[in-house]
């Protein structure tokens, strides 16, 4: 990947050098022509560099991939588990207009509203690289309309990304280490799921990671399903594992809470700040409604 990175941008500063020869000759002929040649040439030049920046950005080997979206709700109660509904809602938007499919595999609903957790399965073109960037603790903060008194409340929660791996993919699992449960599923899935225990809960003991799916009618479809979740979810900790990166499972992440939040959509001040990248927005709402995809590419291209 480097050594076409180079050799791409080469050719763009040999083409730049000829481009700028050109340009003194036609100055000097007063030649219209070439003029308009060049300018045929400079687009040329800018939608290579376009493409370079892409593959620069998607340099991870799995960016390629599916893409699976983990969201926990985290301090702040009811106001959370709303909020973990409104990032569910942001991030099935986006998929929409970028022409993604999204499904959900797994949704648990909240006490009183919103969702305690939902996981994502988002099929698409670097469907893992677009989505890796958002991974880390999301902060809320606005006009609770829960309060009777509407007063400003601040809520987390979490968002995790892992890449979907294909079949071939080597990852040792001992089936004595997998607890499975079974349980009537909630919210997502139609009255037929609710009426009898198709969900299935896989808890990995060693690492303490948890994958949960509900999006089919059959027990046996979702047991499938969790358990290609279960293999890509432990392939990416061990990746970071590897890698030395500290979000290594489940139960060692940062506190869903003040001072670990990778960005703030506060309401009230019409503004969204992604704290990694110093990008801030005035339109919250856009945001809200699946706009994002300038902050994904922001931190890209930041190396985040």
């Amino acid at each position: 990947m480097l050594a076409e990175l180079v050799e791409g941008m080469d050719s763009i500063v040999h083409r730049l050098e000829e481009a700028d020869e050109l340009a003194e000759m036609a100055a000097d002929e007063e030649d219209s022509d070439v003029l308009t040649d060049m300018a045929a040439e400079l687009e040329s030049i800018e939608s290579h560099l376009k493409s370079l920046e892409f593959q620069r950005m998607f340099s991870n080997e799995l960016d390629p991939q599916n893409a699976y979206v983990d969201i926990q709700f985290g301090e702040g109660g009811t106001e959370s588990q709303d909020w973990s509904n409104m990032l569910l809602r942001m991030y099935l938007q986006w998929c929409e207009k970028r022409g993604f499919k999204a499904t959900i595999v797994e949704l648990s609903e909240g006490d009183v509203a919103g969702i305690r957790s939902s996981t994502i399965l988002v099929v698409g073109a670097h469907a893992f690289g677009w989505l890796r960037t958002e991974a880390g603790v999301h902060r809320l903060v606005r006009n609770s309309p829960f309060d009777s008194n509407h007063r400003r409340h601040t809520s987390f929660a979490s968002v995790y990304v892992y890449a979907e791996i294909d079949e071939d993919v080597e990852v040792e699992i001992d089936p004595s280490d997998v607890r499975t449960d079974t349980y009537r599923a909630s919210g997502a899935g139609g009255q037929h799921v609710n009426q009898t225990d198709s969900a299935v809960r896989l808890t990995h003991l060693p690492t303490s990671t948890v994958v949960q799916c509900q999006s089919e009618r059959s027990q046996h479809k979702n047991r499938a399903q969790a358990w290609k979740q279960l293999r890509a979810k432990l392939h990416s900790l061990a990746l970071e594992e590897k890698q030395g990166e500290k979000q290594a499972i489940e139960d060692s992440k940062p506190n869903i809470g003040f001072g670990s939040q990778i960005r703030s959509y506060v309401l009230d001040q019409s503004r969204v700040k992604d704290h990694r990248t110093g990008m801030e927005r005035g339109d919250p709402n856009r945001v809200l409604d699946g706009d994002i995809t300038s902050f994904m590419e922001a931190s890209l291209i930041a190396g985040i």
